[in-house]
């Protein structure tokens, strides 16, 4: 039971040391974006991710899909994909860029 909790506690450390390295990341693509003159994300959804809201919902939602199309579209449960939007889950690597290969978004925007 330690072990586990040790390992959470681990996990949990670890995300927050790349949430701040994921956020210097999207800045950086940004400006290398708006240099290239490739297209940026609205306003909206930028200010939604800024809140903290959860990166797959508020993409998802942008793409205007439901959770079921996204589930067909990746292989993914939609009660899997609830949870990752919900926060009850973080999901893989693995998953996380199905969805972000699904929705045409890079895979920093769900991991950031």
């Amino acid at each position: 039971m330690e072990l586990v909790k040790s390992l959470r506690m681990r996990r949990q450390s670890m995300i927050a040391k790349y949430k701040d390295a994921g956020t210097t990341r999207l800045v950086a693509k940004a400006r290398n974006d708006v240099a290239a003159g490739l297209p940026l994300l609205p306003k909206h959804v930028v200010d939604r991710l800024a809140k903290g809201e959860n990166p797959a919902r508020v993409l998802r939602e942008w793409r205007d899909v439901t959770q079921l199309y996204l589930s067909h579209k990746t292989d993914i449960s939609q009660s899997h994909i609830s949870d990752i939007e919900s926060g009850r889950r973080t999901g893989t690597p693995s998953t996380l860029r199905r969805i972000a290969d699904a929705l045409n978004v890079p895979l920093d925007l769900l991991v950031a």
